[in-house]
């Protein structure tokens, strides 16, 4: 999932990118975790997400108990975005051209890929490894790579 986020990206539009694979921005957006100026702890999820998308904890403490607005280069920099673009139609443009690309590869690949990322995020590099090799073993047992890749896997493999 690919996220572009512009304009005024507060409260629910945070959280729910958050929970996307890749965020991109306009370099207009403006973002802010504002509950704490309504009386709030942030409730649907900004407070749980953010140090999972490892955004340096001084960064979370200091916008969460703010409240203050931060900028699509303050975004880039800690992490929450990975691109930032001039205007709102460029970064759709960049989205979609990302989407295709990522469309074009494997999707056992793919799938593989994200599936191991996320599942590494919270546990050991022992564990990653482990269900990487879970995800490989079903891959060379299935043959649902083309034939060529497979025999270049297993042979690698062994």
């Amino acid at each position: 999932m690919i996220a572009v986020l512009h304009g005024v990206s507060f409260g629910l539009a945070l959280d729910m990118t958050l929970c996307a694979d890749i965020r991109i921005c306009a370099s207009t957006t403006k973002f802010a975790v504002k509950e704490v100026d309504i009386g709030l702890a942030a409730d649907i999820g900004t407070l749980s997400r953010l140090p999972k998308a490892n955004v340096p904890m001084t960064f979370i403490k200091d916008v969460a108990l703010t409240a203050r607005l931060f900028t699509a280069q303050e975004a880039l920099t800690v992490g929450i975005v990975s691109a930032v673009y001039d205007t709102k139609a460029e970064a759709l443009a960049k989205a979609v051209e990302k989407a295709k690309l990522i469309a074009s590869k494997s999707p056992v690949a793919v799938m593989g890929t994200k599936e191991v990322l996320n599942y590494s995020r919270d546990h050991s590099v022992q564990d990653g490894e482990s269900l990487h090799g879970l995800l490989l073993f079903h891959v060379l047992t299935t043959r649902s790579l083309r034939p060529e890749i497979r025999i270049g896997l297993e042979c690698s493999v062994l």
